[in-house]
C-alpha cells in the first residue's frame, strides 16, 4: 500500500531548469566563467551550496560560496516572479487524484526553502502538500537520501511504502538509495538525465495514475 507520495519541484512541478540555467550562466559570465548549459547539466539535482563547492573548485573561482548563492537566489527570486509560466501540465491534476485517494504528498528540492516557498506561493500549491523538505535542509544532499527520508519522516511515513517522481539522475539515485519507488520524469529541459534506475519513466505527467503508481512499488 501507497503511504506517501514525494515530488521533486524543479523539473517536476515547475519546468523551471531553463530558468536556472540562463541566471546560472549568467552569474557565471559576470564573475568571468563562461560556461556551458552543457556543463552545468552535470549538477542538476544538487543542492545549491554544492553545485557552487563544486564549480567553484572546478573553475577556481575567487568568490566564497556564500557571496555567489547569496547573488544567484537574489537573481532567480526575481526571475521566478516575473516569470509568465504554470506548473508543468498534469501535476494539477496528479495532485487532485493523489488527494481523492487520500494519499499525502511532499516536495523534496534540492532548492533552498526560500525558492521552493516563493514557488508555492506563485502557484498557490502550498495548501497540496503536507511536507516539505529541503536538500539544504539535511546533512547531505541528492544523490544521498537524505532529503527523501526527511520528507518521509515529516509525513510519518514508510520510505519503503513511498512514491518519489524525479526528472534528473540524482535525485532518482537519491530516491533508490531511500529505499523508495521512484517514476522517472523525462524533462528535455533537464538536460540529457540517465533516468534509467526509475522503476517507471513517462514523458507527461498526465500519464501517470494510480494503478502506476502501485506497478512502482511493486517493483
Amino acid at each position: 500500500m501507497i503511504e506517501a507520495f514525494i515530488f521533486d519541484m524543479d523539473g517536476v512541478i515547475i519546468d523551471s531548469e531553463p530558468m536556472h540555467f540562463e541566471v546560472d550562466r549568467r552569474i557565471m559570465a559576470d564573475y568571468g566563467y563562461p560556461v556551458t548549459q552543457e556543463k552545468l547539466e552535470e549538477y542538476v539535482g544538487m543542492t545549491t551550496p554544492e553545485l557552487w563547492t563544486a564549480i567553484r573548485a572546478e573553475f577556481g573561482m575567487s568568490q566564497t560560496v556564500e557571496e555567489i548563492v547569496a547573488y544567484q537566489m537574489g537573481h532567480k527570486i526575481e526571475a521566478l516572479r516575473a516569470a509568465d509560466m504554470e506548473p508543468i501540465d498534469g501535476i494539477r491534476e496528479l495532485l487532485a487524484e493523489l488527494k481523492r485517494a487520500g494519499i499525502p504528498c511532499a516536495v523534496a528540492s534540492s532548492s533552498p526553502p526560500a525558492f521552493i516557498e516563493a514557488v508555492l506561493e506563485k502557484f498557490g500549491l502550498r495548501g497540496e502538500f503536507a511536507a516539505v523538505a529541503s536538500g539544504e535542509e539535511v546533512p547531505r544532499g541528492k544523490p544521498a537520501p537524505d532529503v527523501f527520508l526527511r520528507a518521509a519522516e515529516l509525513l510519518g511515513a514508510n520510505p519503503e511504502r513511498c512514491v518519489v517522481l524525479e526528472d534528473s539522475k540524482h535525485g532518482i539515485d537519491a530516491a533508490k538509495a531511500a529505499g523508495m519507488s521512484c517514476i522517472g520524469f523525462v524533462n528535455p529541459n533537464s538536460g540529457r538525465q540517465d533516468l534509467t534506475r526509475a522503476d517507471l519513466i513517462v514523458d507527461d505527467i498526465r500519464k501517470i495514475r494510480l494503478d502506476d503508481l502501485a506497478k512502482a512499488e511493486e517493483k
